[in-house]
């Protein structure tokens, strides 16, 4: 297997290509390799983006960016990638991304945890070679986050006109806080409130989506790369919301902690995914 990649991610689409797992922070670490380069893709614009000339919605929900979360790892998180759009003209801005590496596992359980997940793929050297533990991805995440301007002038405040979107609520209801108890941290402030694709979905389109292939289906868009790598899932959720603000969908928060008892969620939709 060559260098920062993965040579079992195909796609029959002309021209596409992998990307980069060793993007990270809008970055490369890889970019003197010049076979590396031509393997891999290194844009974090959306293959097959949408055309915007039709696009209806110009305001969402007071909103200038939308943070595309879709974590992976059950047992403890294991990939961390957050793709920014633009909320007014739908193009992506930024890309963060970075593999989790356990922090409550002997090191024969987490090779056999990675080779499970992620050798099917074949990433998983990359993720072995670039993974570091979830206290360290969120620092890295909050100086992402103040670079871009997305959360508020207090330290680790709560986000600045901006909002993550998931496909389910599991991702910042349930598995960061888990994840924050098993890293011995607090829950920061950003993830007190979030936007659930699949409760949009059912209410603009008036059909119960069961999750992000359902979705992508009924949307007429054809899945690119590879199926629960989440570098690869976010991308094909936010073609997912891109195609819903192309027709005329807003984005609203649909789900909020009560910032004094952060385990208690108020879901702000009537008819939702439950």
């Amino acid at each position: 297997m060559d260098n920062g990649g993965n040579f079992m991610r195909r796609n029959n689409n002309n021209g596409w290509k992998p990307m980069c797992l060793y993007f990270t922070q809008d970055r490369c670490t890889m970019m003197q390799d010049s076979t590396h380069l031509q393997k891999f893709n290194h844009s974090f614009a959306l293959e097959h983006a949408l055309n915007a000339t039709e696009y209806k919605n110009k305001h969402s929900d007071h909103l200038d960016f939308f943070l595309v979360l879709d974590l992976e790892g059950k047992v403890e998180i294991l990939e961390f990638p957050v793709l920014m759009i633009d909320a007014r003209t739908m193009d992506v801005v930024a890309f963060f991304h970075r593999f989790v590496r356990p922090t409550k596992m002997s090191e024969d359980r987490i090779n056999q945890y990675i080779e499970g997940k992620y050798g099917k793929f074949g990433v998983d050297r990359v993720w072995h070679d670039t993974a570091i533990p979830f206290d360290e991805v969120i620092t890295q995440f909050e100086e992402w986050m103040a670079k871009h301007s997305l959360c508020s002038q207090e330290p680790n405040g709560p986000l600045h006109r901006a909002a993550f979107v998931t496909c389910g609520n599991w991702d910042i209801k349930t598995k960061i806080p888990q994840q924050c108890e098993v890293s011995k941290m607090k829950l920061p402030p950003y993830f007190m409130e979030w936007i659930n694709l699949k409760d949009i979905y059912l209410n603009f389109y008036k059909r119960r989506a069961a999750g992000m292939r359902t979705m992508m289906n009924e949307l007429n868009l054809q899945m690119l790369g590879s199926h629960h790598l989440g570098i690869d899932d976010t991308k094909n959720i936010a073609r997912v919301l891109q195609r819903m603000l192309t027709d005329g969908a807003v984005l609203k928060i649909t789900a909020r902690r009560n910032p004094l008892v952060p385990e208690n969620v108020e879901f702000l939709f009537e008819n939702r995914i439950k």
